[in-house]
């Protein structure tokens, strides 16, 4: 048996998901611990904004990497454990603005819209969180069966518009800072993983029979 059909056979065992879902809820026992202990730094609010921001970000990269890694490693069951990743993607982002709302802004909604109308990478980053809401709603399987197929799939094609305003809200963000390190690094995976899609999508136009009909006038 090759290496990746092994891989593949480990990857539906049963304990495979339990074992996602403790490890992806462990960046949030370790924002929490630390808030409960008073170990965030000298300013625990930007520490548990950021940390927020930084695991969605983490975890919207892992999400774009199934599909590539599962068809250059031929790893089918990897498709298995793309909706959980997603859904932490979700989850971490609405960490994230709620942490923002409440340490930032103490729930007052006369402040946060006003902040989001003056600061345009917290409206980039709301946009962004707005969209991924239906993405999450529709994750299970009796919504593709409403939606059908392809419009299921239509519709979660907006995470590379999710992924692109979670970059852009993040670079503005670091932009007062000037600091452009991590932004360029996220950036550069982004990129490649979209990058894969857009190749492969072209590779298999390219593939595709002429329409009848549509044959060059000679």
């Amino acid at each position: 048996m090759k290496a990746s059909a092994r891989i593949d056979a480990a990857l539906r065992h049963r304990a495979v998901k339990p074992s996602l879902f403790a490890l992806g809820l462990v960046p949030f026992a370790l924002l929490g611990h630390g808030a409960l202990t008073d170990t965030l730094g000298a300013n625990p609010a930007e520490a548990l904004i950021r940390g927020t921001g930084d695991w969605t970000l983490r975890f919207l990269c892992l999400t774009l990497a199934v599909t590539p890694l599962r068809q250059a490693l031929s790893l089918p069951s990897l498709a298995r454990l793309r909706r959980m990743l997603g859904l932490f993607t979700f989850f971490y982002a609405v960490l994230h603005v709620l942490a923002y709302a409440w340490l930032d802004m103490g729930f007052v909604v006369a402040d946060l819209v006003r902040d989001i109308a003056k600061r345009p990478f917290i409206l980039v980053g709301t946009t962004a969180l707005l969209l991924m809401l239906p993405l999450a709603a529709t994750s299970f399987d009796r919504a593709i069966k409403a939606l059908g197929a392809r419009r299921w799939q239509a519709l979660h094609r907006a995470v590379y518009a999710v992924a692109g305003l979670a970059l852009l809200h993040f670079f503005w963000m670091r932009a007062g800072k000037n600091d452009f390190a991590e932004v360029g690094v996220y950036a550069a995976i982004v990129a490649v993983l979209l990058g894969w899609r857009v190749a492969r999508w072209w590779t298999t136009r390219a593939k595709q029979p002429p329409r009848p009909g549509f044959a060059p006038v000679r």
